[in-house]
């Protein structure tokens, strides 16, 4: 039974399943074919960063509206963010992925331009040495990018906040492809500040449920505290890169039809 394996024998399995998925051939159908659009590393950065934002949903809704957003940026996302004046947000004024619209796209715009005159993106990213995950650091993070924009209540919810609960499926997923090496082709290894040993598998309705089927985690609700069972069943697998289990369950589920 899939739920009966033994550690090691769910090692091997899930290795051989990360050696199936982790291949440029899964770009095809997944959101990081847009950040690998571009060359530079403040171009993917954005694009992976507003591409991650709105990737809940069909896959190729998110394909389509993030290279809408790619579009209307002229295709050079990081000129565009650190030069664009008001007018210039027009373009976005019919934009809408789900319940992210035109006004979240616009906050969204403006902000990471307050964020690149500064640095950029990685370094509000990286974890204390006393952290274990990406936790603090996304909280901090929540923080620092609604800063003196106390009001803009319908936003927020576009940002992850594992302080509330929320699984930070999506920004653990740009972290992933930020973060981990290019070798396959797949991730983009930009970020060296960022231990691989932090980071967290991006936990959604199929991660989760096949977690859940092979044991490796209880809990039912896909939030923080199952985010958090969950590293610590993948870390016994992979204690230096146990987010590569991501291809592995999500392509279980997805591609394979594991429930």
């Amino acid at each position: 039974m899939k739920n009966q394996l033994k550690t090691e024998e769910l090692r091997e399995f899930l290795d051989e399943k990360v050696e199936k998925f982790n291949r440029p051939g899964f770009i095809d159908q997944d959101p990081i074919q847009i950040p690998h659009q571009f060359e530079r590393k403040e171009d993917i950065e954005i694009a992976g960063f507003l591409t991650a934002t709105i990737a809940w949903g069909r896959r190729d809704m998110i394909i389509k509206n993030a290279s809408t957003m790619m579009q209307l940026m002229d295709d050079s996302p990081h000129d565009f963010v650190v030069n664009h004046t008001p007018a210039d947000l027009k373009v976005f004024d019919a934009f809408v992925h789900r319940t992210f619209q035109s006004q979240d796209l616009k906050f969204f715009l403006k902000q990471l331009r307050r964020l690149y005159s500064s640095g950029g993106l990685e370094q509000h990213f990286i974890p204390k040495e006393s952290e274990t995950n990406l936790r603090n650091a996304f909280s901090r993070f929540h923080v620092l990018f609604f800063e003196n924009e106390g009001s803009n209540f319908r936003t927020r919810k576009h940002v992850a906040n594992p302080e509330k609960g929320s699984s930070a499926k999506r920004l653990c997923m740009y972290l992933r492809w930020m973060a981990r090496p290019a070798d396959a082709g797949v991730d983009f290894g930009l970020w060296k500040q960022i231990p691989l040993s932090k980071l967290s598998c991006p936990l959604d309705v199929h991660t989760g449920n096949v977690a859940r089927t092979l044991g490796m985690i209880t809990r039912k609700a896909n939030d923080w505290k199952s985010v958090e069972e969950l590293d610590q069943y993948l870390r016994l697998l992979d204690p230096v890169d146990p987010v590569k289990y991501d291809f592995a369950l999500f392509g279980l589920g997805v591609d394979e039809g594991w429930k």
